[in-house]
């Protein structure tokens, strides 16, 4: 083959290889005699992956429908139970009963919590939620996730103790503030009464880091791959709320906007979350 022949070959090849990287369609008749085998086998392998990423979408979007459709048909039963269970509660002070709609109530909220956070995932999976990084205040934000643990924590009767700078990064507020809400209810849950979480914010040149340190139950070496998996509990959590799909969101909303979430831990000594947001440069 001379230099002439093999610089069109590369040619075309790089006009593929430009074709399958926009999503545009590869050339599915192709002519043995203009094309080399090599050419051939490239632009078959391009059409071939094309087809199982259009599948792999349109299972994606099937499963993002089912599960908008369970949401939607289920949130008014849901509402109905926990409505009902407690009209049942006022009116079973100190009967036998008692017990029995008190875990109707604690079952219907489960129900609801497992749905929202399903199809949150399902959302963030399909790109129909997108995250906006903005330049936000970390200060701000801080402040109201602590505000919506804060009624939580005091009923455990557990301190959450802040150290924060008015420090700014590139994150969406509204989804950046729920995944540090995930990592702080995850602390106050796992953290015993009269125990402490500190929230302590660091600024860096290229990122800012919010570390959220508990004195809980800690987590188990092996364990902290795992934690981020979708309903993921540990033996030892199994009778904690939660249906294990808040971690897994964090990661999702934290990553998805060029940052990421470390885990430093050990069993009996508590557990530290450290997010890490890009700074404005």
């Amino acid at each position: 083959m001379n230099l002439w022949s093999a610089d069109k070959i590369m040619n075309r090849l790089n006009v593929m290889l430009d074709h399958a990287i926009a999503g545009d369609e590869i050339e599915a008749v192709y002519d043995e005699t203009k094309m080399s085998a090599l050419e051939t086998k490239m632009a078959k392998y391009l059409a071939m992956n094309q087809l199982g990423k259009k599948q792999l979408q349109e299972e994606k979007e099937r499963v993002h429908e089912l599960i908008s459709d369970i949401s939607h048909q289920t949130k008014t039963p849901i509402a109905n139970l926990l409505l009902y269970s407690e009209l049942l509660a006022e009116n079973s002070n100190g009967t036998a009963n008692e017990e029995m709609v008190a875990a109707i109530h604690l079952q219907a909220e489960k129900l609801s919590f497992l749905i929202q956070d399903m199809v949150k995932a399902a959302r963030l999976e399909s790109g129909v939620i997108q995250t906006i990084p903005i330049e936000n205040s970390v200060k701000k934000m801080l402040k109201q996730v602590v505000l919506q643990a804060e009624q939580k924590a005091q009923n455990k009767n557990v301190e959450i103790k802040v150290d924060t700078t008015d420090c700014h990064a590139l994150f969406d507020m509204k989804w950046t503030s729920e995944a540090v809400l995930n990592i702080l209810d995850n602390a106050v849950k796992y953290t015993p009464a009269g125990g402490r979480i500190d929230v302590r914010v660091s600024e860096y040149q290229l990122f800012v880091r919010i570390d959220v340190k508990d004195n809980g139950i800690g987590i188990a070496e092996e364990e902290v791959p795992k934690i981020f998996g979708r309903f993921y509990k540990s033996e030892q959590t199994q009778q904690e709320e939660g249906v294990g799909l808040g971690l897994y969101l964090a990661r999702e909303i934290i990553s998805g906007q060029g940052g990421y979430i470390k885990v430093a831990s050990r069993i009996g000594e508590g557990a530290m979350f450290s997010v890490f947001l890009r700074t404005v440069t």
